[in-house]
């Protein structure tokens, strides 16, 4: 017998958004179905819509964002006005300002929708909460942390030391779904070059035997 979580109409209208996000999870816990029910009791669907913020720089970050159909950037923007991304996440990815949600002080990252985007949101308070009631929830989002901190590591060392070409080789490879989806101004953001630069060097990219 199913258990009322999964009986419940926010489950079964959205029901795909679930179930992407427990597949997520299988990759690194298993969940049995009454931890499901908990979990699921706790989270929120979202609809965001294009150009929509989620968060400003100085906010607080009091939620993490899986995003189920869409995409989201986060991104800080200098003194001179241009805007720096720093991460995407389309489908079956996460978000949050990392510093912000796990200090509890304002933070430095915009993420906005680059275009409608359907997400799951799991709040700070609720996170808290499901560390008590599911503990292997720890172990789960430690090692979402620890990947965000491994990959924001290797994206510095790579700014530092490979060229334009090689830094949208691994932009390509981490994002495969979006080399074709995204703005070119938006992938030429990440990779730290100008929109002029990155549009010459891919046409010579796509020019190559």
């Amino acid at each position: 017998m199913l258990n009322a979580c999964f009986e419940s109409l926010t489950y079964q209208k959205n029901r795909p958004m679930f179930d992407l996000l427990l597949k997520n999870i299988d990759k690194y816990i298993h969940l049995d179905d009454t931890e499901k029910e908990k979990f699921i009791s706790l989270l929120r669907p979202k609809n965001i819509k294009r150009k929509q913020f989620i968060l400003n720089e100085g906010e607080i970050c009091k939620n993490s964002v899986f995003v189920t159909n869409g995409c989201l950037r986060g991104f800080t923007v200098d003194k001179n006005g241009v805007e720096h991304v720093l991460s995407f996440a389309p489908a079956d990815w996460w978000m949050a300002d990392m510093y912000s949600l796990i200090s509890q002080k304002p933070g430095i990252l915009n993420i906005e929708a680059l275009e409608d985007t359907e997400a799951i949101v799991l709040s700070k308070i609720n996170q808290e909460k499901l560390y008590h009631e599911v503990p292997k929830f720890e172990r789960f989002f430690r090692i979402l942390t620890e990947n965000s901190l491994v990959a924001n590591q290797q994206r510095i060392v790579d700014n530092m030391s490979l060229t334009a070409e090689e830094r949208y080789s691994i932009f390509c490879k981490r994002y495969p779904t979006l080399i074709d989806h995204l703005p070119q101004k938006q992938i030429a953001s990440y990779i730290g070059v100008t929109p002029e630069f990155f549009s010459r060097m891919r046409s010579a990219l796509l020019r190559k035997p």
